[in-house]
């Protein structure tokens, strides 16, 4: 396992791609996934803000979010749990149609966001005050529902 997450980071630094087969071979784009070589996953992706730029780190885990379900060709259910920095750009993206954009864009292929109640508590706001945010996206505490959908079978990232 460590050899093989050694060669990955290698790989990624001189630009190659790892194969399924762990033999390093040549990229200039997307590597495109044999068929049947992904099954139905369920992810659940952490958004609690990239400071010193909440906004920044957001469009690169939107980005990522998005490079995910090309990866599988839509063979994906994912929840992105927003809490402390991560729910700043909400707000942002009421005033902001590119990055509105992009959330409609990841909600159109079924990406949920769930935004955390006690943040919305400590920072003064209401569901309305974000951008696509209703009540049923609201959930007790973003840290909770991390471990609720962990329970669940949903596989955790934090980029």
């Amino acid at each position: 396992m460590r050899k093989t997450i050694v060669r990955c980071l290698l790989a990624a630094s001189i630009g190659v791609v790892v194969s399924g087969a762990g033999a390093l071979a040549q990229g200039d784009g997307p590597m495109a996934a044999p068929a049947g070589y992904y099954t139905f996953q369920k992810v659940v992706y952490q958004n609690d803000g990239g400071l010193p730029d909440a906004n920044a780190y957001f469009e690169r885990l939107l980005r990522n979010v998005g490079n995910h379900i090309q990866a599988v060709g839509g063979k994906v259910e994912i929840r992105v749990v927003d809490f402390g920095e991560g729910v700043k750009p909400f707000v942002t993206a009421r005033t902001d149609a590119a990055l509105a954009a992009k959330i409609d864009a990841l909600k159109a292929k079924g990406v949920r966001f769930l935004i955390c109640h006690n943040t919305l508590e400590g920072m003064k706001l209401k569901p309305s005050d974000l951008y696509g945010v209703a009540a049923e996206d609201v959930v007790p505490s973003g840290v909770a529902e991390l471990a609720r959908l962990q329970g669940q079978g949903f596989v955790y990232i934090h980029p």
